[in-house]
């Protein structure tokens, strides 16, 4: 059986075996606890896989559950660890707690021994939270692969693995750690699943995590997906840049055809010229990122990221979100 690997003075990681284009090298699940304390927080239990989620209860007694965002890759296994731990599982989509409350932005949760911030951070889903430890600092350097992390750089396509590994002695973190779920993964970047996500949102969730990440700093992040991001803040304004330079190759592709944002085949044109050499596999999750994008250029009543889907760019049609409905995680 798996046993979850320290990451932080705080926190370890189990990595789940759901491995793809979407997910990367598999879900990351999460378990913080205070040194000396019996009971354990676990932050995303990832999918409904009997042995992954044996591994998150035996590392128990689990104190609480919590959820970053509603995706099946994070969320699907939920009831089955609160059957094992009878464990409260609280996220900010009441919709995925079973016997907790919904998150709430800015709730101090204490549990574990340990102090856990709710930071609403919507975009990539509009239920989206990251969750700041405060309270924690480094573990001794080891050889472990699972506390590396990519160059902070964006290789284009997300691809995992892209990047040059840095040990974590690299880097001496804040003593904040901010867990991110799929807002910031540990490598390429994310997707905004339109139209449940909202790149308005995104990139104000950008600032706010930038605020928390950036002082004293530099504050390490721990993703759902990919590994240990060593630099948060840093991430984060690498992620801003490549959402802008995104959002400049789209205006530049409407300008030339003559399209507005809200044009009945926008998302199809775009798609084709600005991501024309993406993996097959995941050219759903490249519809949902250009809606988004077209949704943000139509204005402020398009990017709404409610999640409903009411107008053309909304509604971006089965084949964007069935490709791969748990987690649109690369290449935004």
């Amino acid at each position: 059986m798996s046993v979850p690997t320290p990451v932080t003075r705080l926190a370890a990681v189990l990595r789940a075996g759901n491995p793809g284009p979407m997910t990367l090298d598999g879900t990351r699940s999460y378990v913080l606890r205070a040194p000396g304390s019996a009971s354990c927080v676990v932050v995303d239990p990832g999918p409904d896989d009997a042995a992954h989620l044996d591994a998150l209860a035996v590392a128990g007694p689990v104190e609480l559950v919590l959820v970053t965002h509603r995706h099946a890759d994070h969320t699907a296994g939920s009831p089955g660890l609160r059957a094992r731990t009878d464990a409260p599982v609280r996220a900010a989509d009441p919709d995925h707690c079973h016997g907790g409350a919904p998150l709430r932005d800015g709730e101090v949760i204490e549990a574990a021994g340990l102090r856990v911030v709710v930071l609403a951070t919507p975009g990539h889903t509009a239920d989206s939270v990251c969750l700041v430890l405060p309270d924690d600092g480094p573990v001794a350097p080891t050889d472990d692969p699972t506390r590396r992390t990519a160059d902070p750089g964006l290789a284009g396509s997300g691809t995992a693995g892209s990047g040059t590994a840095a040990h974590e002695g690299a880097r001496t973190p804040s003593g904040t750690t901010v867990l991110t779920g799929d807002t910031v993964l540990g490598t390429g970047t994310t997707v905004i699943a339109a139209p449940d996500g909202s790149l308005g949102a995104y990139l104000a969730s950008l600032d706010t995590i930038e605020a928390v990440a950036g002082s004293p700093g530099p504050a390490v992040g721990l993703p759902g997906h990919g590994p240990v991001v060593d630099d948060l803040a840093a991430r984060v304004r690498a992620y801003r840049e490549h959402r802008h330079e995104r959002l400049a190759q789209v205006r530049d592709v409407l300008t030339t055809l003559g399209l507005a944002p809200d044009a009945q085949d926008a998302v199809n044109q775009v798609v084709a010229r600005v991501y024309a050499d993406v993996d097959p596999t995941v050219r759903g999750a490249a519809r949902q990122s250009v809606a988004a994008q077209l949704s943000f250029l139509a204005g402020p009543d398009t990017d709404a990221g409610t999640g409903t889907g009411t107008g053309t760019i909304a509604d971006i049609g089965t084949d964007a979100a069935d490709d791969n409905p748990s987690s649109p995680s690369r290449d935004g």
